[in-house]
């Protein structure tokens, strides 16, 4: 199991956590506010009740959000990945981005559904953390994009030494990492954007909910498969993949154009139209770029890199030593214990 083994890892991991545990707290006292102020009957009418569960889906968005980027940053300094921890620092942007949208809309919710559902005081009460919130994001970025150029220089020597001088596998290597570092964001955004369509938008009672539903899993099967085929470099597959995304890309502009079409659907969506709007276009920017380094990493299949992917784990100077001491048997001649000059029956022998 990884530990990070130097001041800069455990820098990253402690900027991230401390992070994910402030943000998480002041979320968690907006929706205990928020939830604990509603009263009333809000009834079937959709218009009154999205906009109750706009902060629900904000602080389910923020755990998931917090919590996957932990995740990222341990597997990102367990494979050395520089590419993704750079992805980290823009993925934190991200959240920044979001937060700020995030305070428009709880106070847009609680305008909506004040005063007979909701006290207005509420946003008082609550706007001075949802302004909190983007404020200690942004100092974690800077934080973190700090941590990440010490970390490259850190990192640079492990690649190095793992890929050789050969500087064309080197930008071989670099799309893969490039790649497989998208798939991950890529699974977040889509997440994200589907669990504010299905709890805030789509009527439970319309198919719309269970095909929506029922493209989670799909998705997740198609990231999952996008990077086997890549490792095993499997160009029928990666076609397929590549087919797939152009068909997810269609999807993602066609929600983005629904949302904004004038008509009956529109107040649905006004509730969180922004955070869908943000989560729709960061997707499909992503979509647009896994598609490019999909075709790029196709190209470079059987040129050499697979060996270099195959169930990889790049290890320090430091890690190489300590497994070193931990599986190689001792030396017993040096000791003094084996058939050496210095050793037991080395000394017996010069007696006799």
């Amino acid at each position: 199991m990884y530990k990070p083994n130097s001041p800069w890892t455990w820098a990253f991991v402690g900027v991230t956590f401390v992070q994910a545990a402030i943000v998480l707290g002041f979320e968690a006292f907006c929706f205990a506010k928020f939830q604990g102020s509603l009263r009333g009957d809000l009834g079937n009418d959709m218009v009154i009740k999205s906009p109750s569960r706009t902060i629900p889906t904000f602080l389910a968005l923020y755990i998931f959000g917090l919590l996957y980027q932990l995740l990222l940053v341990y597997d990102a300094l367990r494979l050395k990945n520089t590419i993704q921890v750079i992805g980290l620092c823009i993925y934190n942007v991200g959240l920044l981005v979001y937060a700020a949208v995030q305070m428009d809309q709880i106070d847009e919710a609680i305008d909506l559904l004040s005063p007979e559902h909701i006290d207005a005081s509420v946003w008082d009460v609550e706007r001075p953390f949802l302004i909190a919130i983007p404020c200690i994001i942004g100092l974690g970025t800077v934080l973190m994009a700090v941590i990440a150029w010490k970390l490259y220089d850190e990192f640079a020597w492990t690649i190095y030494k793992h890929i050789s001088a050969d500087l064309k596998m080197k930008r071989r290597y670099l799309t893969f990492q490039i790649y497989i570092a998208l798939l991950k964001f890529d699974f977040f955004f889509f997440l994200g954007f589907t669990i504010q369509f299905v709890v805030v938008v789509v009527n439970h009672n319309n198919i719309e909910f269970y095909l929506t539903i029922a493209a989670i899993p799909v998705n997740i099967i198609i990231l999952i498969m996008a990077g086997f085929f890549t490792r095993r470099e499997n160009t029928p597959g990666m076609l397929v993949i590549i087919t797939l995304y152009f068909a997810g890309l269609a999807y993602f502009l066609f929600k983005l154009v629904r949302m904004w079409q004038p008509g009956e659907r529109r107040v649905l969506y006004d509730p969180v139209r922004r955070p869908l709007t943000t989560f729709a276009v960061i997707t499909v920017i992503l979509i647009i770029l896994t598609i490019v380094n999909a075709c790029m990493c196709t190209a470079n299949f059987g040129r050499g890199l697979k060996p270099h992917i195959a169930g990889r784990k790049l290890e320090s100077e430091e890690e190489k030593f300590a497994n070193h001491n931990m599986t190689e048997m001792p030396n017993y001649n040096n000791l003094g214990y084996g058939p050496g000059p210095g050793g037991a029956m080395g000394s017996r022998m010069t007696i006799d």
